[in-house]
């Protein structure tokens, strides 16, 4: 079997979308726990590129935020933040890019797939979030209702917002990326 050699587009794209995962993760809206525009960008990432390149752009998200640079939400960087209450979460950006991009990829763009893929990475990005909250931030045990109640349902209805919203975009954007 002869392989694939990587073409320039095929290399940039994710690193244009780890860029695009940085910026976003700088808009914010503060409130107590603040609302960022990451998962917008991951599920859009993962919807344009696939599985693997959606996957990889996330991994250099990562990687250049542990390296230190300020790439995390409200510019924090280094490896502790991982190992933080919302490390869980941003580990799960990976398969929320992954799912949506393994299933647009495998059914096609349609709204239908677009919207239970990113939805379906979503809800596997809140549970690793959350059981990584739960093993390894708290030193006191608290259940899993409460823990849903602060670190899930807060942000239920914004992210639902960016699914729609990345649907959208990645409708518009699909013909650039091909």
């Amino acid at each position: 079997m002869k392989k694939k050699a990587l073409s320039s587009k095929a290399a940039v794209f994710p690193a244009f979308f780890a860029a695009l995962i940085c910026v976003s993760a700088w808009i914010c809206i503060p409130a107590a726990v603040p609302f960022t525009m990451q998962t917008f960008a991951v599920s859009l990432c993962g919807v344009l590129l696939g599985a693997k390149r959606g996957a990889a752009a996330v991994c250099i998200y990562i990687l250049l935020g542990i390296i230190g640079l300020p790439v995390f939400s409200g510019f924090k960087s280094g490896a502790a933040v991982l190992l933080g209450a919302t490390g869980g979460y941003t580990l799960g950006f990976i398969p929320l890019a992954a799912i949506p991009g393994f299933f647009c990829s495998r059914f096609g763009r349609k709204l239908p797939v677009m919207l239970i893929s990113m939805t379906a990475g979503l809800l596997v990005c809140y549970a690793f979030g959350t059981a990584w909250y739960m093993a390894v931030y708290l030193s006191a045990p608290k259940s899993l209702g409460a823990v849903l109640s602060s670190c899930v349902l807060p942000f239920i209805i914004p992210d639902i917002i960016k699914v729609f919203l990345a649907t959208l975009c990645s409708k518009k954007a699909e013909k650039f990326i091909k």
